[in-house]
């Protein structure tokens, strides 16, 4: 069983969400451009180039996908904080402890229900 988090500790876990958040943010309108279809019909660009082209290209939508999916987890716990829910594991009700949070804070999900998840994988 976890100890609850204080009071400072909470602040400063939501000052880490919204700071995670800004920053992911940032990370999804800067890989935008980076994830546009490439253009193959570049007579300068030789084969080779094509095909980096075009890898660095998919490499930047999974990067842009990624940091999506973890802003969603991130709007969600700062939506959980409204709720006076944040830090509470899905799946236990335990709480989820201050070093996890800081670690992710946006873990919905405790250590030993995360391993437990792995081990039925």
């Amino acid at each position: 069983m976890s100890e609850e988090l204080t009071e400072g500790q909470v602040a400063e876990l939501r000052a880490d969400l919204e700071a995670l958040a800004v920053q992911l943010a940032e990370n999804v309108r800067s890989t935008h451009e980076a994830s546009a279809p490439v253009e193959l019909d570049q007579a300068a660009v030789g084969r080779v180039s094509r095909i980096d082209a075009i890898q660095l290209q998919q490499m930047a939508v999974a990067q842009q996908r990624r940091a999506g999916l973890r802003l969603e987890q991130v709007r969600v716990a700062l939506r959980e904080f409204d709720a006076d829910e944040y830090g509470w594991c899905v799946d236990c009700g335990e709480g989820i402890g201050y070093a996890r949070l800081k670690a992710r804070p946006e873990s919905s999900r405790c250590m030993a229900c995360v391993r437990l998840g792995e081990r039925r994988r």
